[in-house]
This record gives structure tokens, C-alpha cells and sequence, in this order.
């Protein structure tokens, strides 16, 4: 699916909502959470690198936006316990989530399944999809406590479709598509949280860079053309739609 043709982002599409973004230092993250900062969100920014968060949060707070949190987290390393520790903070702070942004991935090795390491296929599968079982696992009840919670998963063209060389990235993503639909499944109905995914498709991002180094970037979107998409899918704009599969359009 593709966000309607004449979307365009609204001041306050996300006023007063609390908004949680993995992987908020760099790249889409960071773009989101100052993006979802000025439509009026309380964003929770979550990383592994502080510095990286810290800049961020200033920027944001420089701007006059809602002042947001950082909350610090690694996904290689985080368990259960951890975030059932995230969820009780939370719910001390802000007694509610509006919504979730995984963007936090990890890329894998480029290279083929026979020369695979075991250790870099556990590596991805944890940060690309333990980690957002997990904490959505964890997060659930602070969802539901919202009128319209939206929960959105960054995905990829690998998947749909595997290719050469790219591995356990390629497996995560088709295991996060197939978690959302889960999700989807169980919860309409039951809750007033949607799930749904986005494809940003190539975006001048590090993790591009590193997946294509011959790669001009200058012919690569920058990431601040993703925002409406992303508003769209976070706003109450999107109320209704859950379980579907979103495509960046170029």
C-alpha cells in the first residue's frame, strides 16, 4: 500500500502524543523524532549511544518542541527483564505510549549463507527481531491505555523477496512483516492499536552507505522525504488501517 497521493503533514498531526523511536541517534530515527517533535509529539528517544541521542534531544528541545526523554538501551545485549524495567518507567513518567517506531536494525554480514558467521545471523535476529518482540511484548499494556495507538515497523524489499547476500537481514525482515500481521490478527477487535510496516525503500542513510560503499549518495533520497509516510501512519490520520504492508513512493 502507499499513504493517499495528496498527504501532506500537518502542524499539529501529532499533538500531545507520546511517541517512542528505536534506533532516534541517527539516519530515519533521528529524522522521525525531530520530525514527530515538531507535529507536537513527546518523543522517547532509544539507543544504545547516548552522545548520539544527547544531540538529538537538543536539537529538539533548541527548536521549542515538546521536551523529550532518552532512554538508553542496547538491543544486542537487552532481555525480558530489561524491558519490563523500560515499560515501568514509562508508565511512571508518561502512563501511556501513543505509539512505537522500530527503526533500529542491525545489517548482518553481506555475504553468502556458506560463509555465514553464526554469530552475526544471532546478532541480527536479536536486534531485528527479538528485541521488538520483546519490547512490544513488554509495551502492550501501556498501548492500550491509548485512544489510537499505532505500532510501526520498518521492513524492506528483501522481505518479500530474499537475495544474494543478504542473509539474516533479509530473514529478519520477513519475520518482522509476518509479526505485524500476528500482531494485527490478535489485536483488532480486541484494542484500539494498529500495527502496520514500512518499506522506506534506499535512503541516504549509513546503513545504505555501508551495504552499497560504491553507492553515490547523492542519488539516494535523504530521509527527510520519508516524513509524511511516517507522520501518516503515527497520526490519527491513519485510524483504521492496520495489517498492511506501506511502500515508500518514490
Amino acid at each position: 500500500m502507499k499513504i493517499p497521493s495528496d498527504y501532506h503533514i500537518k502542524p499539529d498531526a501529532l499533538n500531545g502524543k507520546i511517541i517512542l523511536i528505536t534506533g532516534a541517534g541517527a539516519g530515519i530515527g533521528s529524522t522521525a523524532a525531530k520530525t514527530f517533535a515538531a507535529c507536537g509529539a513527546t518523543v522517547i528517544l532509544c539507543g544504545r549511544t547516548m552522545a548520539k541521542l544527547e544531540l538529538v534531544y537538543d536539537e529538539i528541545e533548541a527548536a521549542g518542541h515538546p521536551q523529550p526523554a532518552i532512554y538508553p538501551i542496547n538491543f544486542e545485549s537487552a532481555v525480558e527483564k530489561d524491558y519490563d524495567d523500560m515499560c515501568n518507567a514509562l508508565e511512571d513518567t508518561f502512563g501511556r505510549l501513543d505509539g512505537i517506531l522500530f527503526n533500529a536494525a542491525d545489517l548482518g554480514e553481506r555475504t553468502p549463507i556458506t560463509n555465514y558467521s553464526v554469530s552475526a545471523w544471532l546478532r541480527c535476529m536479536q536486534v531485528n527481531v527479538n528485541s521488538p518482540f520483546m519490547m512490544t511484548q513488554a509495551l502492550l499494556p501501556l498501548l492500550e491505555r491509548a485512544e489510537h495507538a499505532s505500532i510501526l515497523f520498518t521492513s524492506s524489499s528483501v522481505a518479500f523477496k530474499g537475495r544474494a547476500f543478504w542473509g539474516a537481514y533479509a530473514a529478519s525482515k520477513a519475520a518482522t512483516e509476518n509479526f505485524m500481521q500476528t500482531l494485527h490478527d490478535e489485536l483488532e477487535g480486541a484494542t484500539r492499536i494498529r500495527t502496520n510496516s514500512i518499506n522506506p525503500g534506499a535512503t541516504r542513510t549509513a546503513m545504505r552507505a555501508s551495504a552499497y560503499p560504491a553507492e553515490d549518495p547523492q542519488t539516494v533520497k535523504v530521509s527527510e522525504a520519508l516524513m509524511p509516510s511516517y507522520v501518516y501512519l503515527l497520526s490519527d490520520d491513519s485510524v483504521g488501517i492496520s495489517g498492511q504492508a506501506f511502500h515508500y513512493s518514490e
